[in-house]
């Protein structure tokens, strides 16, 4: 893909943006655009000359970040000036000084050897540290200057786009009331994506990459890749009913109550999907959960050394397979709905996978942007889902995303999307 070209205009900022990003250098980094459009930052990318010709209003900004590799701190006057006039006015500058060949600790869609390094420390920052430092930023904006709107530092919800023409007026009665309760919904967001995997188990053999795109501020679905062992990744994607905090707490019940192996005295056992699916369901059955809370799960074993992918699914999306040369191919596994029939069975079916064949596993928020069930022909996947069909997967994602962000959508159509995609390699 295409890397963000640094911007030679010199037109001043009328609009608020999250991040000014300062550089010498022809093109924007693409692991730090992935992560802006991830993180659903709007942004500006400026060339360093031109710092004092567009004389930055820093009401319109969140934060500044200044990529200064290469550039001699101690002899650069222009990057001394940019400084101390951010400083002047006690303005959030993140400052990139250095990449370090080490493994990236981050979230991110592709692994990556590149991180960076603040000019007053000598620790090295992955991708996962620079997003919390231009989250610390923006939330002190907001603290220290009431006069502007400064975006949550989370992922944009579908439902808070969709409604942000519509901001409710501080000074009625309820605005206060409302204010606070967006607040503590934006936090429990926050907490929720505590429990989603904070790296990706990226190697030789597989690449992994996800979109997760909550319809609220909190999320109905839930995921999880994890490595169990030298030779297993277990995998799944959950789907609590419905998109409020009732279905996102559930996600968190399902992230504790969904087990992958048991430990026996100085041995483990590794549950096939099917156990791991059946486990789940005996558990949330077992809760007597109150009011109809039910919800659909696809699990998925792939042994590393082999290629086989074990999975076993309680009434979700079928994953698809992408496979060069051939079309997409559904893989199907019976299976009834989680919480609701105690004795509910759950079967578990296998697939050799090859090289280059990549794997998406989704909500069924993201079936729009993949396919739909037709009552009289059946599934059809969209037609632009079928233009992706021989790209890489971290092409597939990024191009899902992009396409999640900018459709229209119905508020009584509005539904969490997520998609985890892997390749083989």
């Amino acid at each position: 893909m295409s890397t963000t070209q640094v911007a030679g205009t010199t037109e001043a900022l009328e609009d608020f943006v999250d991040v000014v990003y300062l550089s010498d250098k022809p093109e924007m980094p693409p692991e730090i655009r992935r992560l802006f459009r991830q993180k659903r930052l709007s942004f500006r990318v400026l060339p360093l000359d031109k710092y004092a010709e567009i004389r930055i209003r820093t009401d319109l900004v969140g934060t500044v970040v200044i990529d200064a590799e290469g550039i001699d701190l101690a002899e650069d006057q222009r990057l001394g000036r940019i400084l101390e006039s951010l400083e002047r006015e006690n303005f959030g500058t993140i400052l990139l000084t250095q990449r370090v060949r080490r493994p990236v600790r981050s979230f991110s869609v592709v692994p990556s050897e590149s991180s960076f390094s603040m000019a007053s420390s000598i620790e090295s920052f992955s991708l996962e540290d620079l997003w919390a430092q231009i989250s610390v930023n923006l939330a002190r904006r907001k603290h220290h200057n009431s006069g502007i709107t400064v975006k949550p530092a989370t992922l944009t919800s579908v439902t808070e786009r969709m409604w942000k023409s519509k901001p409710v007026d501080p000074s009625a009665p309820e605005g206060g009331f409302v204010d606070g309760l967006k607040e503590q919904l934006r936090l429990a967001g926050l907490v929720q994506r505590d429990f989603l995997p904070s790296n990706l188990p990226n190697g030789n053999e597989v690449r992994w990459a996800v979109l997760f795109q909550p319809a609220e501020w909190v999320s109905g679905d839930i995921y999880d890749v994890a490595r169990i062992d030298e030779q297993h990744i277990g995998f799944y994607v959950a789907d609590a009913v419905g998109h409020s905090m009732p279905a996102a707490l559930l996600t968190i019940f399902i992230k504790q109550a969904l087990v992958m192996r048991e430990t026996i005295e100085n041995s483990y056992r590794i549950f096939p999907p099917a156990e791991v699916v059946k486990n789940l369901n005996l558990r949330m059955t077992g809760q007597k959960l109150s009011g109809y809370q039910f919800a659909t799960c696809c699990y998925c074993l792939l042994n590393l050394k082999t290629l086989q992918l074990t999975f076993a699914r309680a009434g979700h999306p079928y994953p698809i397979l992408l496979r060069a040369g051939e079309p997409p191919q559904k893989l199907e596994a019976r299976g009834s709905l989680l919480g609701v029939f105690e004795n509910a069975d759950f079967l578990q079916e296998s697939v050799q996978l090859e090289s280059g064949d990549r794997l998406l596993l989704y909500s069924d928020g993201a079936e729009p942007l993949i396919g739909r069930l037709h009552d009289k022909t059946g599934f059809h996947f969209t037609e632009e889902f079928l233009a992706l069909q021989d790209a890489p997967i971290t092409e597939i994602i990024d191009r899902l995303t992009e396409t999640a962000n900018h459709r229209q959508i119905d508020p009584a159509e509005v539904d969490d999307v997520t998609v985890v995609g892997l390749q083989v390699s």
